[in-house]
């Protein structure tokens, strides 16, 4: 029993972590396995069955609602998986960024690395857009200035 409470503790540290919504059904499936074996505790077979049958049903049937819940922002843009939604945000250079040099932005509370695609230099207070994400490095264009 200790095992899948150690499991399911992990997972859950995971999810937060990630936020994909995939380690937390397998951590739910972890805990109704804790359950098994409170009631039959040398029954693994079972209990890897009911861990199993909890984490799939809730990837299935439940992960797609909590997904789209959590991806509606307040002003009801919807971000595409992990990252997708990032790509066109707008964020504020924090040091000087290029291909060669890594440097940092500010989107969302967050700090971020940041990398240009062409190799062009953008200067510490710059805003700039989001063109791909790889990994956790934001790859980051110069927003055009609106001359008055």
């Amino acid at each position: 029993m200790a095992v899948w409470i150690i499991i399911g503790v992990l997972l859950v540290a995971l999810e937060m972590h990630h936020g994909a919504f995939f380690a937390i059904f397998a951590a739910a499936g972890a805990f109704a396995a804790v359950g098994i074996a409170a009631i039959s505790p040398k029954a693994y077979g079972i209990q890897i069955a009911v861990a199993a049958a909890v984490a799939v049903a809730g990837i299935l049937l439940v992960r797609p609602y909590v997904s789209r819940a959590f991806a509606r922002r307040g002003d009801g843009v919807i971000v595409h998986g992990v990252h997708g939604g990032l790509v066109g945000a707008q964020a504020m250079s924090l040091d000087e960024i290029n291909t060669n040099r890594a440097g940092h932005v500010y989107l969302l509370g967050e700090t971020w690395l940041a990398v240009t695609e062409d190799g062009s230099k953008i200067e510490p207070g710059t805003p700039v857009k989001i063109a791909a994400v790889t990994g956790t490095t934001l790859t980051v264009q110069p927003v055009a200035q609106k001359e008055n």
